[in-house]
């Protein structure tokens, strides 16, 4: 393989890189238990998360630690969610670009 070759290998490969990292960041998902929602997108990053009025119940009954606790619960849920999520369109984007390259794209 020359040097030129290379280079376009590099090239390309850092192109797909960069699609598959711009799929994985449409990747969202949500999670919701005990009145609490938390969504997360497919870069772990948390993009909202909501409180039913009966999610406060825990606090105003002066147990603000079970609350927490519900809280960090959920969160982490829903960044397992999105972690599996993403592992699924990553392979399926891997998978795609074989194709793709089988067929000459």
């Amino acid at each position: 393989m020359g040097m030129l070759d290379q280079i376009r290998e590099v090239m390309k490969m850092r192109s797909e890189s960069k699609r598959i990292q711009n799929e994985i960041q449409k990747v969202t998902v949500s999670h919701t238990n005990g009145g609490i929602t938390v969504v997360a997108r497919g870069d772990m990053t948390i993009t909202s998360i909501s409180f039913a009025p009966d999610a406060y119940d825990e606090v105003k009954a002066g147990k603000p630690a079970r609350f927490e606790t519900m809280l960090l619960n959920v969160v982490n849920a829903a960044l397992k969610k999105a972690r599996e999520e993403t592992q699924r369109e990553m392979q399926r984007l891997v998978q795609e670009g074989q194709a793709g390259s089988l067929f000459g794209r």
